[in-house]
């Protein structure tokens, strides 16, 4: 079982950045793509970015050129820049891990875009 921690969401200004966190820990093996999902109040749970093994990165269309998702194998890690927030972008976001048929979601980093 693979358990996932994020960290780094908050409360930011329109046009801010942050940048979130997700740390993968337990039996660990082989390739496998990680990505961020949000849900925001009412709304059905979206991807916003995935990142496979070797580094191919691909993002919803409501974040490209704003967020930037990225992975460091050696800590099992991804990470998600998001830079020139919009209120839209407020929501809980989750860090996933998808290896085979085995999935593992995280508790969720709330983010807020408010002024």
């Amino acid at each position: 079982q693979v358990q996932l921690v994020e960290s780094g969401g908050g409360l930011v200004q329109p046009g801010g950045s942050l940048r979130l966190s997700c740390a993968a820990s337990g039996k660990i093996l082989g390739f496998y793509t990680m990505a961020w999902y949000r849900q925001a109040p009412g709304k059905q749970r979206e991807s916003v970015a995935s990142i496979t093994n070797d580094g191919f990165a691909d993002y919803a269309d409501s974040v490209k050129g704003r967020f930037t998702i990225s992975r460091d194998n050696a800590k099992n890690a991804v990470y998600l820049q998001m830079s020139s927030l919009k209120s839209d972008d407020t929501a809980v976001y989750y860090c996933y891990r998808r290896q085979g048929l085995s999935t593992s979601w995280g508790q969720g980093t709330q983010v807020t875009v408010s002024s």
